[in-house]
C-alpha cells in the first residue's frame, strides 16, 4: 500500500474517535515544516509530513504528537528539538527528531539518518540512559505511521471506545 493511501486510511480510523478524547490541530498552509527541515538539516519522513500537515498536532486520549508553531511556545517541534539537542544533559543524536513524549521525558524520535523511500524509523530515546552505542536504542516502529497505529489508536482502543468511554 503506499504511503499516502496508509495515511489516509490511519487518518479515517482516528477520525472515528469522539473529541472527548481526540484533539486535532489545524492544517498548516505555510513553509514552516520545509523552513524547519532546512533548520535541523535533514529531510523528514512523507508519512510525518502528510499527516503534520493536515493536523498540526494531534493528542488522543493523552498520547501526543507535537504541533508546529509559535503558538504552542516551547512545545512546538522546533522548539522541542532544540531542547533535546542543545539544553539537556543527555543530548540526542542531531538525527533524532522527537514528535511525541512519553510523560516521563522519553521521546518517541523519527531516526533520519535512516530515511529511506520517505520513510524512516520510529525510536525511543530515554533522556536518563546512556548509551554505549546508538544502536542500542530501541526501535518501535518502522516507520511513524505504523506508530500512529500502534501507539495512538490500538493502545487507546485497549482502553477506551471510538466514543470516548473508558472500557
Amino acid at each position: 500500500m503506499e504511503i499516502i493511501e496508509k495515511c489516509n486510511k490511519t487518518l479515517e480510523e482516528l477520525y472515528k474517535f469522539s473529541t472527548d478524547i481526540l484533539y486535532l490541530g489545524e492544517d498548516i498552509r505555510d513553509s514552516r515544516i520545509e523552513n524547519l527541515e532546512e533548520e535541523i538539516g535533514f529531510k523528514l519522513p512523507k508519512d510525518f509530513i502528510y499527516i503534520i500537515k493536515k493536523h498540526n498536532g494531534i493528542t488522543l486520549a493523552g498520547t501526543e504528537v507535537y504541533g508546529l508553531s509559535v503558538d504552542l511556545k516551547g512545545n512546538s517541534l522546533d522548539a522541542i528539538y532544540k531542547f533535546e539537542h542543545f539544553e539537556v544533559e543527555n543530548i540526542m543524536p542531531k538525527n533524532f527528531f522527537p514528535f511525541s513524549p512519553d510523560g516521563q521525558g522519553n521521546h518517541y524520535c523519527l531516526d533520519l539518518s535512516k530515511l529511506e523511500n520517505n520513510t524512516c524509523p520510529v525510536l525511543f530515546w530515554q533522556w536518563d540512559f546512556e548509551y554505549e552505542n546508538l544502536e542500542d536504542v530501541e526501535v518501535c516502529n518502522d516507520n511513524f505511521i505504523d506508530w500512529v497505529q500502534e501507539v495512538m489508536i490500538k493502545w487507546t482502543l485497549q482502553t477506551y471506545n471510538y466514543n470516548g468511554t473508558e472500557k
